[in-house]
């Protein structure tokens, strides 16, 4: 008998997390549909005349940056057991991880237009 009991928790265990897992993918919408306009503004005033392109492919790194140090440190207040919400620390590592990943791709089409242009003929 006992371990019917121990089998009904474990489905409930299991309800709990898929539960907390959609939380956080609602939580994730949100704060996309929330920094979507600031996203848009960054762009509109790095585009500007007066901004070069190696000025805006420095913004982007630096934001790269921020972002990853940020997830670090709420990841590394997380292991401490500081107060720290686990989603939070979830979605701060998935945008950090976003991040990294849109700006390797922005490396990789940098390189490959380079190379393009180093085996034209002159």
């Amino acid at each position: 008998m006992s371990g019917i009991g121990g089998i009904g928790g474990r489905a409930s265990g299991i309800q709990d997390i898929m539960a907390l897992r959609q939380q956080i993918m609602e939580r994730s919408q949100l704060l996309q549909q929330v920094k979507a306009p600031d996203a848009t503004q960054a762009t509109q005033a790095t585009s500007g005349p007066a901004g070069s392109f190696t000025d805006s492919l420095k913004g982007a790194l630096d934001t790269v940056n921020a972002t990853q140090q940020n997830a670090s440190t709420m990841s590394a207040a997380y292991e401490k057991g500081e107060v720290v919400d686990v989603a939070k620390v979830m979605l701060a590592r998935q945008e950090a991880g976003i991040a990294f990943e849109a700006m390797l791709q922005v490396r990789n089409k940098l390189l490959n237009a380079y190379q393009d242009i180093m085996r034209m003929g002159v």
